[in-house]
């Protein structure tokens, strides 16, 4: 099968961010002299991303340096006054996570040391937003950024689809998280032949409130894939064994703790008509994609004659472009905006006509 690449960077969060931008400092009330636009590194996605967004609102980049310093340190030097301006920063999540992060809080807090009013971060896709819930004896991991962000200086979020929208309670300051469905849909409507021959493909339980969404607004049909290959973290066991597996505790006769049976996954299975469909998977983000690719099999194996996925965040960790090319799977849609894999990949970006 062919494979498609994204159109460079240019992408739906791209555009998103660019027209929801005015959203955000209009209700603000930012005036047009009062704010400044920042890119929170130097990588080509992110200086090309907010080069576009400056070019949409009419303003210029503002002037920064941010660089690694010999023993790996961050290091930002502010070019410009920024004194008693609302500022924007943009950043994008490469390979190296943790550096991305420290970039952002090192501009966050020179900005803030420099007397700026208001900093806002522009994230499109918020690192750790996985780590959301209590595993094992782990711990939290996106409250902590999110305390560190108001820590830094951040004042304001502007993101696209977290992976829970719950995250939004770990801020102390307010959070736009802006949504993708309506660009994915339009895509799916334009781009995808025979489209209304389609189902909605949700690849487990707890993603089919997602797909239902998106099946109401197509007037498409829904498919739930259930089973042990699905290992969506929000079915997983948490770790702790409430009844305990075993009686290890000693006492008076009669307290003893019922035993819990373990927990047994049924094969994997098609809620659903897929036969003589095309198979539409929708998810906020692809990632480890055994379970997409698990998807796919068990849906041509039931009838199903082309199977795309759409995913906000297309972040492609490892050998998920590899494993995706060797799969069912035909078409890849979303943002690229969050990996540099995905030109290896049969991906395509959400609406031509809305990019930037």
């Amino acid at each position: 099968m062919p494979i498609r690449r994204f159109g460079g960077h240019r992408s739906l969060v791209s555009y998103s961010q660019a027209t929801n931008l005015s959203y955000g400092y209009t209700k603000m009330n930012i005036s047009r002299s009062g704010y400044r636009v920042f890119a929170a590194n130097s990588s080509g996605v992110c200086t090309e991303l907010a080069k576009k967004i400056t070019e949409r609102l009419g303003v210029e980049l503002g002037k920064s340096v941010v660089y690694q310093e010999s023993n790996s340190e961050t290091r930002v030097d502010v070019k410009e006054s920024v004194r008693g301006q609302d500022i924007f920063i943009i950043q994008t999540i490469p390979r190296d996570v943790n550096t991305a992060i420290m970039e952002l809080l090192v501009m966050a807090y020179a900005l803030k040391t420099s007397c700026a009013k208001n900093i806002i971060g522009v994230i499109p896709y918020f690192p750790y937003s996985k780590q959301c819930k209590m595993r094992k004896r782990g711990s939290i991991v996106c409250k902590l950024l999110a305390s560190m962000l108001a820590k830094a200086g951040l004042t304001h979020l502007i993101t696209m689809d977290l992976h829970q929208k719950e995250i939004q309670g770990f801020f102390t300051f307010p959070v736009d998280n802006l949504r993708a469905s309506p660009y994915l849909i339009q895509y799916i409507q334009e781009e995808i032949p025979d489209y209304r021959n389609a189902i909605i493909v949700a690849k487990s339980p707890s993603a089919a409130k997602r797909a239902q969404s998106y099946a109401e607004r197509l007037r498409l049909g829904l498919a739930v894939i259930h089973g042990e290959a699905q290992h969506s973290e929000s079915d997983m066991a948490d770790g702790r064994q409430s009844p305990p597996l075993s009686r290890t505790t000693s006492g008076h006769p009669g307290l003893e703790l019922p035993l819990m049976m373990a927990k047994e996954k049924p094969p994997i299975s098609v809620v659903g008509d897929v036969g003589g469909r095309i198979a539409i998977i929708v998810d906020d983000i692809i990632d480890d994609v055994e379970d997409f690719v698990a998807a796919a099999e068990i849906l041509k194996e039931r009838g199903a004659y082309k199977i795309y996925i759409m995913a906000t965040h297309g972040l492609l960790s490892a050998e998920a472009p590899r494993l995706i090319e060797e799969s069912a799977i035909d078409e890849v849609g979303g943002s690229p905006l969050s990996s540099s894999a995905v030109e290896t990949v049969r991906m395509e970006s959400a609406s031509d006509g809305y990019l930037l």
